[in-house]
């Protein structure tokens, strides 16, 4: 009889245990505030890039959002619903997604967004689910080679990027100077660049792939490892901690990696 009490008490310890953080394997959503918060407005609300191949795009065929980030949110929505559809997308450039969050516009920011230590100090960020470094597009025609080419011209940067820095940074080193130009989107610097406002096209390596043409290049120095992570507002510590655990569990399965394969980045 003794024996029979104990093996009770244990089963109902371990389901305990269990029902705290995994239940068959995928992470138990329950008990969370800012997760039940998040169910209560019946969709997982993210802001993404809508500019980015590979990352987050909007198809102008289709209206449909794609890429990376795009899947990550579909799979969040699939944890915290059980249904990848219950996510609604709102487009955001790298100087809308910080206040969006804040106004409590969107849950999450999953839009190419680099972890710094500056922005750990407003954001809470995820694990890094991607790493990519500082690149630049040029005309080819342009003949330029690398940053020593660049003194007295004109780099066009996405507004409030970390690309400005890095870059700045990278000529100091070397007494190269040259001038900035801000743009809100992607495709207006590349526009800016095609029309010749700008000699050069700054941003993140695998984001500048998405706007190569035949008229373009893309030079191999790369500048200031870019850690991108999930934003959460900064209050919201548990939606932080559970969006951290999904993050790493699929670092650890293949399923990132798996994407990062399926969109060629």
């Amino acid at each position: 009889m003794k024996f029979a009490k104990k093996v009770v008490c244990v089963a109902l310890i371990l389901a305990a245990v269990a029902g705290t953080v995994f239940a068959g394997g995928k992470q138990e959503s329950g008990g969370s505030g800012d997760v039940d918060r998040i169910k209560g407005h019946g969709v997982l609300r993210v802001g993404v890039k809508s500019d980015v191949p590979g990352f987050g795009l909007q198809n102008p065929a289709t209206g449909l959002y794609e890429g990376l980030e795009i899947e990550l949110a579909k799979l969040i929505a699939q944890e915290i619903f059980g249904d990848p559809s219950k996510v609604a997308f709102t487009p955001v450039t790298a100087k809308t997604r910080g206040p969006l969050l804040d106004n409590g516009d969107i849950d999450l920011v999953i839009a190419t967004f680099t972890v710094t230590e500056e922005r750990k100090l407003t954001y809470n960020f995820s694990t890094t689910y991607y790493t990519d470094a500082v690149g630049m597009l040029v005309k080819k025609a342009a003949g330029i080679s690398g940053l020593k080419d660049l003194g007295g011209k004109t780099i066009g940067v996405a507004q409030s990027a970390t690309s400005r820095v890095a870059i700045k940074e990278a000529g100091d080193k070397i007494g190269v100077s040259f001038g900035f130009a801000e743009f809100a989107t992607y495709p207006e610097i590349k526009a800016a660049l095609d029309s010749g406002r700008v000699d050069v096209f700054s941003v993140d390596k695998s984001i500048l792939a998405g706007y190569l043409d035949n008229e373009t290049v893309i030079l191999p120095e790369a500048f200031s490892p870019q850690e991108y992570g999930i934003a959460s507002k900064k209050s919201n510590t548990e939606l932080t901690s559970y969006i951290d655990g999904l993050i790493k569990k699929w670092l650890s399965d293949g399923t990132i990696a798996g994407l990062v394969s399926q969109f060629k980045l």
